[in-house]
């Protein structure tokens, strides 16, 4: 079983396994779950799709066909994702984190790509990721931190983000605000930037379960907001400036959803 780092204020619970790809096994608080908890056979084997949430480092979503064309040069990029024809979500995910701090509340991790590995991404950098569990008047916050640093001499292209997925029933009613999304190809590699059809539009709050989405929006206003009254729960996602795309994935027939 995969070791896990736990943070706890009042009923407020994460765990994290920095092992597993710097991912976050579970957040919960009074015993509901803000994320879907890692399951029994993913802990085990250590499969990191199976976990609540996970960093996207140096990129996210995909790179087409494994092949990166950066400054009059393509790197061929390794294919990480079973028979997928892409690269995706970079290498954080699928490297183990080491822990510089942790107390009660908080931890730090943090993470080494040295160049030597090129087929994984052909620059050195180094990334960290803070973790702070707080609790206000019933209301736990966790706030997460990626961050990135190029340790090496060349410039390259780079993007951040985080996966988290979230339990889903069919009461499960999803609301933000974007003004574009890009629609997809059968590989889910982002094609053309089309406005948002009525069919995926979530000015305000609908239910997420009839609807099948992988796809990348624009415009977004950094907020996002998860209710499911069945559950007793509402959640609040939210970031900061630099995060100006949210990825919505709703898969068929599933029990989760991920923004």
């Amino acid at each position: 079983m995969t070791e896990t780092l736990r943070l706890a204020i009042g009923d407020a619970r994460v765990e994290l396994a920095p092992a597993v790809g710097g991912a976050i096994a579970r957040f919960a608080i009074g015993g509901v779950d803000v994320l879907r908890p890692v399951s029994d056979e993913a802990r085990a084997t250590g499969n990191v799709r199976g976990y609540a949430c996970y960093p996207l480092v140096p990129y996210s979503n995909r790179i087409a066909n494994a092949q990166l064309d950066w400054e009059g040069r393509t790197h061929s990029l390794a294919r990480n994702f079973g028979d997928h024809p892409h690269s995706i979500h970079g290498v954080g995910w699928q490297r183990p984190w080491s822990v510089v701090a942790h107390d009660a509340a908080s931890a730090l991790l943090e993470l080494d790509h040295a160049a030597a590995d090129a087929h994984a991404w052909p620059w050195p950098f180094h990334a960290t990721q803070s973790f702070m569990l707080a609790v206000n008047e019933g209301v736990a916050t966790l706030t997460a931190r990626l961050t990135i640093a190029n340790t090496g001499s060349e410039a390259f292209p780079f993007g951040l983000g985080y996966h988290p997925f979230f339990p889903r029933t069919a009461a499960t009613e999803l609301a933000f605000h974007a003004d574009r999304v890009w629609h997809t190809d059968s590989t889910q590699l982002p094609t053309v930037k089309i406005a948002i059809p009525d069919a995926w539009q979530f000015e305000r709050p609908r239910p997420a379960d009839p609807i099948a989405l992988d796809n990348v929006f624009t415009g977004w206003s950094g907020e996002a907001k998860l209710v499911d009254r069945t559950r007793r729960i509402a959640t609040k996602i939210a970031g900061d400036t630099a995060a100006s795309f949210v990825v919505v994935y709703v898969p068929p027939g599933r029990d989760f959803l991920a923004v």
